[in-house]
């Protein structure tokens, strides 16, 4: 499948030409840049979801929709992974001016919080499960399902927040990078398409 996409990518560069100017993004955009910004942006939109159902008491949908969420991420991860390890495509923010800083910033933060994003939603999730007592844990003593009531609340007053930061941080990142101040190396108004843009899997990820 990646193989089939890095042809496709390939040949939209290959046919661009004086039309480039008129496209709203970076063409030189690898498609599964667009993917994970759209799977972010899910995920962020269930977050929100998911935080007004537990505030008006709403907590076996709000479990299903941070379960999506949940899936959603895992879902980024992957395609993050692909993209990162198998097509190797680097992309350098070549603005200059206090906005480089911001987004250097702002991408530093989120590359360290999203380390711990998967065991902290892992942990709130299975307690989360065990708590309300879905599934197997349906069998677990109520002072059990207290105590991972209690874990999860202890757990998710860290993970929620830094779990929507790094969501919303990751579609700063691709605005800034990809529409907003567009890098140099994708900038459409050029005639020819930059070497390390047009060889995928040259440029280290």
């Amino acid at each position: 499948m990646l193989a089939t996409l890095d042809l496709a990518y390939q040949s939209e560069l290959a046919g661009a030409g004086d039309w480039l100017h008129m496209l709203p993004i970076a063409v030189g955009a690898h498609p599964l840049v667009h993917l994970n910004a759209a799977l972010n942006t899910l995920a962020t939109l269930l977050l929100l979801i998911g935080l007004w159902q537990i505030k008006r008491g709403l907590e076996i949908r709000h479990g299903r929709v941070m379960l999506s969420a949940l899936f959603v991420s895992a879902m980024f991860l992957t395609s993050y992974l692909a993209y990162h390890f198998a097509v190797e495509l680097t992309v350098r923010f070549t603005h200059p001016g206090p906005v480089k800083y911001a987004y250097y910033a702002i991408l530093l933060s989120h590359v360290l919080l999203a380390v711990t994003v998967p065991f902290l939603a892992l942990a709130a999730t299975i307690y989360g499960i065990r708590a309300v007592g879905w599934g197997k844990a349906a069998a677990l003593p109520p002072a059990e399902k207290a105590r991972n009531r209690a874990k999860h609340l202890k757990v998710v007053r860290w993970a929620f927040p830094i779990w929507l930061y790094v969501s919303v941080t990751g579609v700063v990142v691709y605005l800034m990078l990809y529409h907003l101040w567009p890098s140099a190396e994708l900038d459409p108004t050029l005639t020819t398409v930059p070497p390390s843009i047009a060889a995928p899997g040259s440029v280290g990820g």
